[in-house]
């Protein structure tokens, strides 16, 4: 399990946000979206400007079905990529949050 290497990493350096980033995609690659919450909640408070990790959050939440808490990250992260000019995110934001609220 790859998540264990970098559990290891973040219980070394809690602080890293770079290692609790990727400790969370493991987490997600590993089937795990509760377990990467915590992880992404503190990279996004560490970074207001770190789209990729709202974008992963969103989803987390999402497939845990917390639609409305998924919507305000996914939201965040929408607002980032257009400020940012990341034309695909932007699209992938979109449709997800055209989804929710169909």
């Amino acid at each position: 399990m790859r998540s264990a290497r970098f559990q290891t990493l973040v219980a070394q350096q809690p602080d890293n946000e770079l290692f609790r980033f990727s400790l969370a995609q493991a987490l997600l690659d590993e089937g795990r979206p509760a377990d990467a919450i915590p992880h992404l909640e503190v990279c996004a408070a560490k970074k207001a400007d770190w789209m990729v990790a709202r974008i992963l959050l969103g989803k987390a939440l999402l497939a845990l079905g917390r639609r409305d808490q998924a919507r305000t990250r996914l939201e965040e992260a929408l607002r980032l990529a257009i400020e940012q000019h990341h034309e695909d995110p932007e699209a992938e934001l979109r449709a997800l949050l055209a989804d929710l609220s169909a």
